[in-house]
């Protein structure tokens, strides 16, 4: 074939293969390819190659096995084939024909780092070489190198390396930016990944998400909602993570209205319901207290996984729908989802409320012997609540005693607890000092102890309790309250006078005692002219 026939066969098969939609069609192009011969241009060889990995029913080994298969390759296509098995998580094996490139005398390009470096998160020897070799071969200023060392160390969170990367960069974009400072949400430096964020010359939508995500990570959540808040405002639309973030947010703080625009905005664009994003609506509306709503979004949802199925069977139990949230196990079980541990913790605490010691205990026993998940702390914690609250005390103190691990205060609250519902001061007294000894003994205990002693009249004990309390100065940890009100949550500590408007709220609660005072006495009348009558 001479040489014009054979660029004119290879740009008709790449026109035809930009046009192949199903993997039959791209197979039938490859056997074109190798009869018209045009498997010897290493563009178009490349080209197939990609379209086996990208296909709607990809076929990662037979791009491999054609790569292979190939005479002559060249840089293209070792960039190529390197860049398929990045893009599907296997790093391994992009490392290894990474290095077979290096081994048959191939320099590898700036292209070539870009992909490898994504490989080297969690090789660390092989990601230092890889910066040494940008370094010797002059890539180290290309901007998607660059990139790419910025956030290698930053996944690594060695952010001194990642920040002086950062500094010396001549040409920063919006990927540079959004690297350093997903470094420093992931190293737990949020102050510095906000000061960053603010000096951003341009955000975009990943950007801001991670911004939000790092703050739902690290427990801040108004400020999570708060800077959902003002991307709205800058006209960009949420990403994925963006709003399974802010949803996060929504469930900690209770901030319903915010979840409930949230989910109208998903529905308006048409976004699927998939395992994540269905899974943070269920949650947000079970921690919010709309169960109902819950469970229709959880029925919506194409693909249920453990997470979407221990989400629901926790607010159902967490709403007094214990039944309906053992029965949800079943069916979860039924539909082959496999549990996690979790899952048995709400389970547990379902059968706990309901009192069902034989199911409870049922379920705790097959943990292991069908699941292979050895019980923990807590799954130990249900059990003895279980035993307890149905009044089995010698069964909960003998299962802690017989305990694989020490008891926490999760476990000795539920057996202390137990204790004052049944009045058993003695076995009360014996736990609060195991717990003392482990020095676990914050405020409730000391608390619990003394009133279950005021239930059985041992005054003297009552008194002894508290000055304890006085001497060791254990205090009780004050309760919080809040209340969400046009999408603004407040939230309210116990004896906290620090509020803005502490003196309106005082008005408010006075008040509202008065009201009731006045309906009290007014009922009070209203009885007694009865009994005149």
């Amino acid at each position: 074939m001479s040489a014009s026939k054979y660029v004119k066969a290879s740009q008709r098969f790449l026109s035809l293969l930009e046009k192949c939609r199903t993997m039959s069609q791209i197979k039938q192009m490859h056997s074109h390819l190798i009869v018209s011969a045009s498997h010897l241009d290493p563009f178009a060889a490349g080209k197939i190659i990609s379209f086996f990995a990208v296909s709607s029913n990809a076929d990662i080994s037979h791009a491999y096995k054609l790569f292979l298969s190939l005479q002559h390759r060249t840089t293209f296509i070792w960039n190529t084939i390197i860049r398929i098995f990045v893009e599907k998580n296997e790093n391994a094996t992009a490392l290894s024909l990474f290095k077979n490139m290096l081994q048959t005398g191939f320099l590898p390009n700036n292209y070539t780092f870009s992909f490898v470096l994504r490989a080297c998160t969690d090789n660390s020897p092989v990601g230092l070489a890889s910066h040494a070799q940008v370094i010797k071969l002059g890539w180290e200023s290309y901007d998607f190198v660059l990139n790419g060392l910025i956030h290698l160390y930053a996944n690594w969170s060695s952010m001194e390396a990642a920040r002086k990367l950062f500094d010396v960069s001549t040409c920063r974009d919006v990927i540079t930016w959004t690297a350093l400072i997903n470094g420093y949400v992931k190293s737990g430096h949020v102050e510095f990944a906000r000061e960053l964020f603010d000096q951003m010359p341009e955000r975009n939508e990943v950007s801001w998400s991670t911004m939000i995500t790092g703050y739902v990570h690290m427990g801040m959540f108004r400020e999570a909602l708060e800077l959902f808040n003002d991307m709205q405002l800058t006209g960009l639309r949420p990403n994925h993570a963006g709003i399974v973030g802010a949803l996060t947010a929504c469930s900690y703080l209770g901030s319903l209205d915010h979840g409930r625009w949230i989910h109208a905005y998903v529905d308006r664009n048409g976004m699927e319901l998939d395992r994540v994003l269905g899974t943070a609506l269920v949650d947000m509306y079970a921690k919010c207290g709309c169960i109902e709503i819950a469970c229709s979004v959880f029925e919506k949802m194409s693909v249920k996984d453990v997470f979407a199925f221990t989400s629901l069977i926790s607010g159902l139990a967490n709403h007094g729908q214990s039944a309906d949230a053992i029965q949800l196990f079943g069916r979860m079980q039924s539909e082959k989802v496999i549990p996690n541990e979790v899952t048995f913790v709400c389970v547990l605490s379902a059968c706990s409320r309901m009192g069902l010691v034989d199911e409870g205990l049922r379920i705790f026993n097959c943990m292991s012997v069908v699941y292979g998940i050895e019980p923990g702390v807590q799954h130990y914690g249900c059990m003895v609540d279980l035993l307890g609250r149905a009044g089995l005390l010698e069964e909960a103190k003998r299962l802690v005693r017989e305990m694989p691990m020490e008891p926490d205060s999760y476990v000795l609250g539920a057996l202390l607890n137990s204790c004052r519902v049944h009045g058993d001061v003695e076995l009360g007294k014996e736990t609060v000092e195991s717990l003392v000894e482990r020095g676990l003994d914050h405020g409730g205990v000391h608390v619990l102890l003394s009133n279950m002693y005021a239930s059985s009249n041992q005054w003297d004990w009552v008194v002894k309790v508290r000055k304890e309390m006085g001497a060791k100065k254990v205090r009780k940890v004050p309760g919080c309250s809040s209340i969400e009100i046009d999408g603004s949550v407040s939230e309210f500590i116990a004896g906290d006078m620090s509020y803005l408007r502490v003196e309106d709220v005082m008005l408010v609660l006075l008040a509202i005692d008065n009201h009731l005072k006045c309906l009290l006495l007014a009922d009070d009348n209203t009885n007694s002219n009865m009994i005149a009558y």
